[in-house]
C-alpha cells in the first residue's frame, strides 16, 4: 500500500523543493482567498481543487510561494477567520486529501506554500467553545476563552464598555451571568493565551499542517493574544488614548508576553528542515515591528506602509528608508503590500480624489471601502498603481501579492446590500460597506455566467464588465496588467542577487525615486507630472509607455 502518513505527505510534497532556508527574504508570494479562487464544483464557492486547476497559470505568472487564506471549516461570520477546527478542511471547499494534492501540484510547480493561521480567537462552533459554554463558570472549559462576570446591580451589564472592531459591544452575554471576549465578531470568541491548553494545541495544529508539507504561516492579529485582564479593567476611552503605547503595556495589544509564545512556535518551526518560516500581522507602531520579526520569535512581519501611503515620492522614500533600517536591525527581510483581502484593492484608492485628512492618509480610503464611483478616476489609478508595483517589485524583500491585481483589477463598489456579507457591513450600517468590494470572485473568462470562475454563478455579484479584465482578454494583450507582471516577475528572478539598495539623485529632483541594486540594474519611478529624462541603460520593462523616450507621469522603468 501507498504510505499516505502526513510526513509521508511531507517528503513527498518537498522533493522538488530545492532545501533552501532562505528562500523567504526576496520571494513574491501570492495571496489566494480560497472561496474567490477558482471553482471547480460549480456550486459558487471557490475551492481547493480550483485551486489545484489554476497551478499552471500562477507557475507562468512567476510567483515563489502561494499564501493562502483560511480554508478551515466555518461559518464564515467573517470571511473563514471564525475557525470551527484547525486542523480540517471546510467540506465546501474539499478534503485533506485535495489540501494534499494541492501541495504536491504547488510543489511539483516549484510554488510552496504559506497558510493562514487564526490563533486570537476561534468560532462560536469550536467544539472547545461550545464546552465552555456547557460548562458552569470557573470549569476548565471556560478558562480556555475569557469569560468575566457581568456588571451592574442585577449582573447583566458587560464588564467594560469595550467596543469590537467590527463594531457594537466586544462582550456577549452567555445567560448565565457571565459574558466573553471577542475583539471582532461575537462568533469569534477570543482564546485566554494565559491557559497551557491553549498554547499547546496551537503548537500541535502548527505541527499538523507542517506535517503535510506546508512550507509557512501567515499570522493573523499576530499582536492580540496576549493580554492583561486585571481589574478593574480601563475603558475604551483609555483604551484608545493608549492606542500609540510602545512599552507593551496596552491591555489588548502588543503585550510582551508575546515574546515567550512566539519563542514557542520558532521552536516548533526549527524543527523541520528547512525551518518553516511565518509572518506576523501586526498592526502595530513602527519601532514596535521589529519583534514579531525576530529570528527567536516569527522571522517577518508586514509592512503596511506603503499600503497606507498616498502616491507621494517624499512619502514612499522616508518608508523605504525606515523599513530598510529596520530590517538591518532584525536581520529580517521586507514584507512590501499593496492590496489586500481587507482593503480597498489599489488601482481604485490610486483613483480616488485626493483627501489627505487630518492623519495624511488619503481619507483613509485604503481600509473605508466603497468609495464614491463620482471621485474615481479609473484609468489615474490603474497608472499609479502599475508603477507602485513595479518599483515595489523592484525592492529588496519579500513582495506580497493579492489575487488579482495582477490584472488590474478595481475594487467593485456596487454590490447590493441583499449580498453583501462581510460583518464589517452589518455591524457598523451607514458607516462601512465592508470587504465584500475586494472579495469579488475573479474573472479567467471574458464569458460566461460567472467569468470563468466556475459553472454555476459565484458567491459575490460580479459587474458586467468584470470579463474586461479577464485572463483571457489581458492574456491576449501584451500590455496588459498581466502581461506587466509576468515579465516583471521574470525580470525579478533574473536580476535578484543581494538584498542592498543604493539611492541616486536625479535631475528633476524629489519628483523621482530612482535606486540601483547590487547586479547593475535600476529602478526610476516619476511621481511628477511631466515627463522626465531617464538614465543611461538598457530599458528592461516600463510600467506605461515612454513618452518620446521619456519616462512618463506615473511611470516606473527598470533599466540595465
Amino acid at each position: 500500500m501507498t504510505d499516505t502518513t502526513p510526513t509521508t505527505l511531507a517528503q513527498d510534497a518537498t522533493a522538488v523543493i530545492a532545501n533552501d532556508p532562505t528562500w523567504w527574504r526576496q520571494a513574491a508570494v501570492y495571496q489566494i482567498y480560497p472561496r474567490s479562487f477558482a471553482d471547480a464544483n460549480g456550486d459558487g464557492i471557490g475551492d481547493l481543487r480550483g485551486i489545484t486547476s489554476r497551478i499552471p497559470y500562477l507557475a507562468e505568472l512567476g510567483v515563489d510561494a502561494v499564501w493562502l487564506s483560511p480554508f478551515y471549516p466555518s461559518a464564515l461570520a467573517n470571511g473563514g477567520y471564525d475557525v470551527d477546527d484547525y486542523r480540517d478542511v471546510d467540506p465546501k471547499l474539499g478534503t485533506l486529501a485535495d489540501f494534499d494534492e494541492m501541495v504536491r501540484a504547488l510543489h511539483a510547480a516549484g510554488i510552496r506554500l504559506i497558510v493562514d493561521i487564526v490563533p486570537n480567537h476561534s468560532s462560536n462552533r469550536h467544539v472547545w467553545f461550545q464546552e465552555a459554554l456547557a460548562a458552569p463558570k470557573g470549569s476548565a472549559a471556560r478558562e480556555r476563552y475569557i469569560f468575566r462576570d457581568g456588571e451592574g446591580p442585577d449582573g447583566t451589564e458587560p464588564p467594560s464598555d469595550w467596543q469590537a472592531m467590527f463594531g457594537g459591544s466586544a462582550w456577549e452575554p452567555v445567560g448565565d451571568g457571565q459574558f466573553y471576549l471577542h475583539l471582532f465578531a461575537p462568533e469569534q470568541p477570543d482564546f485566554n493565551w494565559a491557559n497551557r491548553e491553549v498554547r499547546d494545541d496551537f503548537l500541535t495544529t502548527l505541527r499538523f499542517w507542517a506535517d503535510r508539507g506546508v512550507d509557512g504561516f501567515r499570522v493573523d492579529v499576530a499582536h492580540a493574544l496576549a493580554k492583561d485582564l486585571t481589574y478593574p479593567l480601563r475603558s475604551h476611552a483609555e483604551l484608545e488614548e493608549l492606542k500609540l503605547v510602545t512599552d507593551g503595556s496596552h491591555p489588548l495589544w502588543d503585550r510582551e508576553e508575546l515574546d515567550e509564545i512566539y519563542a514557542e512556535w520558532r521552536a516548533v518551526f526549527d524543527e523541520y528542515d528547512p525551518p518553516r518560516i511565518a509572518v506576523a500581522e501586526a498592526w502595530v507602531e513602527p519601532e514596535r515591528r521589529y519583534r514579531y520579526a525576530l529570528p527567536t520569535s516569527l522571522g517577518q512581519a508586514f509592512n503596511f506602509d506603503l499600503l497606507r501611503a498616498n502616491f507621494d515620492a517624499a512619502e514612499f522614500l522616508a518608508i523605504i528608508d525606515h523599513n530598510l533600517e529596520s530590517v538591518a536591525v532584525t536581520g529580517s527581510s521586507n514584507t512590501w503590500v499593496f492590496s489586500n483581502h481587507d482593503v480597498v484593492r489599489h488601482p481604485t484608492r490610486y483613483g480616488l480624489a485626493d483627501d489627505p485628512g487630518d492623519d495624511g492618509e488619503v481619507g483613509k480610503r485604503w481600509l473605508l471601502h466603497g468609495g464614491p464611483a463620482a471621485e474615481l478616476d479609473a484609468a489615474l489609478g490603474l497608472r499609479r498603481a502599475r508603477a507602485a508595483t513595479l518599483l515595489m517589485l523592484a525592492l529588496p524583500g519579500s513582495a506580497y501579492l493579492y489575487q488579482g491585481e495582477e490584472l488590474g483589477l478595481p475594487e467593485v463598489a456596487e454590490i447590493p446590500d441583499a449580498d453583501r456579507q462581510d460583518p464589517t457591513f452589518f455591524r457598523s450600517p451607514g458607516v462601512e460597506v465592508g470587504r465584500d468590494g475586494c472579495r469579488v470572485p475573479l474573472p479567467w473568462t471574458t464569458a460566461g455566467s460567472s467569468s470563468g470562475f466556475g459553472d454555476d454563478g459565484a458567491h459575490l455579484p460580479q459587474p458586467g464588465w468584470w470579463g474586461e479584465f479577464s485572463v483571457e482578454a489581458e492574456t491576449a494583450d501584451p500590455d496588459s496588467t498581466l502581461g506587466m507582471y509576468r515579465r516583471a516577475l521574470t525580470l525579478r528572478h533574473e536580476l535578484q542577487d543581494a538584498e542592498g539598495l543604493l539611492w541616486h539623485d536625479h535631475p528633476a529632483g524629489s519628483d523621482v525615486l530612482w535606486f540601483a541594486r547590487p547586479g547593475g540594474w535600476q529602478s526610476i519611478t516619476n511621481f511628477g507630472a511631466e515627463p522626465v529624462d531617464l538614465p543611461e541603460g538598457e530599458v528592461l520593462i516600463t510600467s506605461a509607455p515612454l513618452v518620446d523616450g521619456r519616462l512618463g507621469s506615473a511611470t516606473t522603468a527598470w533599466l540595465r
